[in-house]
């Protein structure tokens, strides 16, 4: 038996048991058994795995769900890590990332504002909270960071955006394709959702970012602001934010001719 921290979040009590559900799925024709004993820091959720398969189960969720390092000492130089976006309302400087660091204190990763003009702004002097208004950041949100240094006893970890992160930025600002973030809620129930609304016509694929957060990609021509008012109030405890190809490149065309 082994007990786990895994790069999911839960965020409410409820969503513990769709968790494990989803976790059980994972594992299907696996002799292994997946326990969820809750949450821990921000929430993080913790389970416990046992079965005469357990170190195939283990290897499998630490591939496709990943696993919270826990303590600095797991931290390195140019370490890649799933982080997510937090404390967007206290930092005008940096992009502050909760990566799953609460042993023995909690230590987030941050990326400062040079780094993300330097790899979102082409070098301009863009703020954080344009930034955050672009890129549809919002609180949760799943980013892949990669560590560019290590404070003084491990206390600070400084990082940019990975390669695989600014790839995916590329290939979506690329398709023209507005994308509605959704976190908190599984695949099912979003596309649940978008049937009951009848938006299956203007979405093309629910992509996954996280266990209980996806990407909506809409149809070209459909507004992904336009379809929080149809499916929002059949999720109500999900976030929402938007992903718009236009804005973006209409900002920073813009911005070059100025």
């Amino acid at each position: 038996m082994t007990s786990i921290t895994l790069l999911a979040k839960a965020y409410s009590d409820a969503q513990l048991k769709q968790v494990e559900g989803l976790l059980e799925s994972k594992l299907e024709g696996l002799k292994a058994q997946i326990q969820i004993n809750g949450v821990i820091a921000r929430g993080w959720v913790q389970a416990t795995i046992s079965g005469e398969d357990e170190k195939a189960a283990l290897h499998y969720l630490a591939s496709e769900v990943g696993l919270c390092p826990a303590s600095l000492e797991q931290v390195q130089k140019f370490s890649m890590l799933e982080g997510r976006v937090v404390n967007l309302d206290k930092s005008k400087d940096a992009l502050c990332f909760d990566v799953g660091v609460f042993e023995p204190d909690a230590v987030d990763a941050v990326i400062p504002l040079s780094h993300l003009q330097a790899q979102l702004g082409d070098g301009r002097k863009v703020s954080v909270r344009k930034f955050v208004e672009l890129f549809g950041f919002c609180e949760n949100l799943p980013l892949t960071i990669k560590v560019s240094s290590l404070g003084g006893n491990k206390s600070h970890i400084e990082a940019m955006l990975s390669e695989k992160q600014l790839d995916t930025y590329q290939r979506w600002t690329d398709s023209l394709l507005d994308r509605l973030i959704v976190l908190g809620a599984s695949q099912e129930e979003i596309r649940s959702v978008l049937e009951r609304a009848r938006c299956e016509r203007d979405v093309v694929d629910v992509e996954p970012l996280g266990l209980l957060e996806y990407a909506v990609v809409c149809k070209l021509g459909t507004d992904a602001a336009g379809l929080i008012p149809r499916i929002g109030w059949s999720l109500r405890s999900a976030v929402f934010s938007v992903f718009n190809p236009r804005r973006i490149r209409g900002f920073f065309e813009e911005s070059a001719a100025s």
